[in-house]
């Protein structure tokens, strides 16, 4: 029988409810504490499969679930949705929307939003961290094949049909395989203009191999993996310049009207708002057991955490690191509810995986080294395993039997326009940039041609009496 809430109990505050966070919450289920998740988003997302909606592999509701379907049979748990905007220290309280939530432990598990290394590319450049990015870049990919269609000039119709992905991680080298394959499989007998596998999509990666963090071996094979997709992959090469028709490498220019980032990630302002120190990606530096040094009462986990592994290095902005501080972090609660010490964290690395295109995949497991199809099946269980609820891993399962016997993607939707009414399109849909200066048009979005509206972000949206904007990288298995 679960413990229903009462003013006796120590009050806990988790902040997000992405794997981090989630997981303190379910480890906390039926204990002698009142528990109360803060998200800004009613859904818990998967976001390593984020790039299969982009794609038109998944549906968006294939990789979320409702916090409050999962913490519904909880009774101690209680759910908020509201956007922090800060903590209040002293008086111990989150600040969300205007209301003050008190807390005996906080548990800050935000995650990590997207970085552009201090340029003003991210009017150009679209991440990959939310279902509003995911859908944002599906349209955006398949208006470019669309507009192709019906292009007369040459140079545009390349221009087109040119994708480049700027970061060789795990990321990166998802997208740009996916998009090789829904060029060439999905979408090639589609058009009757174009052929959709004359796309060059290009993989461009500042270091000297891709997915740095795994054995130089397995990189290697991923490079001849995308290499047989079709993707041309760029290694020792950073981009310089960027805008609204391509990307600069060095004096080279690679004309695209579809640019995804993926390329760098920095932690939400949780530092900020604790005034702790923290590194330079805005990661807060935690004691062994997670808190904030001279905070013991609060905790930061996952992506906007900053804490060495063993090896000295810091530990990774995974799934992995995110659940298993979790849990650490709720059973340490309850050990100090009764009075009990608890040792330091330890986390246990259980290894790395990357997909490239739709059956085929990397994987490093301690001394194990996995690739190709039976990659695949091991990523394959990997990603069932962590995903929340019966009905997301039976619908995923089946879509990845369904996209390996057939070449079929049943989410190729082109949502947020209105199809041919050209005229309709600057009203749709509004640049980050003119969104955050209350609507002012930008130079470049001021013509109501199709093309030209399709490169802008979603409009913002109210929610509750606030705006909302649709639309924002990163990391991927974060928090």
């Amino acid at each position: 029988m679960s413990q229903a809430p009462t003013e006796s109990h120590s009050r806990v505050v988790i902040v997000g409810a992405g794997f981090g966070g989630l997981t303190a919450a379910k480890r906390l289920a039926n204990t002698p504490l009142d528990v109360t998740v803060v998200d800004q988003h009613n859904y818990h997302l998967f976001q390593p499969l984020l790039y299969q909606v982009a794609t038109a592999s998944l549906s968006p509701a294939d990789i979320a679930s409702p916090i409050r379907g999962i913490l519904r049979n909880v009774d101690n748990v209680k759910v908020i949705l509201a956007k922090v905007s800060g903590i209040d220290v002293a008086r111990q309280e989150v600040v969300a929307d205007g209301r003050r939530i008190p807390f005996d432990y906080l548990i800050i598990a935000t995650g990590a939003e997207h970085a552009y290394f201090g340029s003003d590319w991210a009017q150009f450049l679209h991440g990959l961290k939310t279902i509003d990015d995911a859908i944002y870049i599906r349209r955006r990919i398949l208006l470019a094949f669309e507009l192709a269609e019906t292009e007369s000039d040459p140079d545009e119709r390349r221009r087109l049909l040119n994708f480049v992905v700027v970061g060789g991680g795990p990321t990166g080298v998802e997208m740009a395989g996916s998009i090789a394959e829904l060029a060439n499989r999905t979408l090639a007998s589609d058009f009757r203009v174009i052929d959709p596998r004359s796309a060059h999509i290009v993989l461009v990666e500042a270091a000297p191999r891709l997915l740095t963090t795994f054995d130089p071996s397995l990189s290697e094979t991923a490079r001849r993996s995308l290499g047989r997709l079709g993707v041309e992959v760029r290694l020792r090469t950073a981009v310089t310049e960027c805008d609204g028709s391509g990307v600069s490498i060095g004096l080279e220019r690679i004309e695209s009207r579809t640019i995804i980032w993926a390329a760098g990630v920095r932690a939400t302002p949780a530092a900020q708002w604790l005034g702790a120190d923290h590194d330079p990606a805005g990661r807060v530096k935690v004691e062994p057991d997670l808190s904030v040094p001279g905070h013991p009462n609060i905790f930061v986990i996952g992506d906007a955490a900053l804490m060495f592994g063993a090896n000295g290095r810091p530990m990774p902005g995974d799934a992995g690191v995110a659940k298993q501080q979790g849990k650490y972090v709720a059973t340490l609660l309850v050990a100090r509810d009764k009075s009990k010490t608890f040792p330091p964290f330890r986390y246990r690395h259980l290894g790395s995986i990357a997909a490239v295109g739709r059956k085929s995949a990397i994987v490093q497991i301690h001394w194990l080294k996995l690739s190709g199809l039976l990659g695949w099946l091991v990523w394959s269980v990997a990603h069932i395993y962590y995903m929340v609820g019966f009905r997301n891993r039976s619908i995923v399962a089946m879509n990845w039997v369904w996209n390996y016997l057939t070449p079929r993607r049943g989410m190729r939707l082109i949502t947020g326009v209105t199809g041919s009414h050209i005229e309709d399109m600057r009203r749709c849909v509004l640049s980050p940039t003119a969104a955050n200066t209350g609507g002012a048009a930008l130079p470049y979005a001021a013509t109501a041609t199709l093309e030209q509206s399709s490169r802008q972000a979603p409009q913002p949206v109210h929610v509750d009496g606030r705006m909302d904007q649709a639309g924002d990288p990163a990391n991927r298995y974060s928090q």
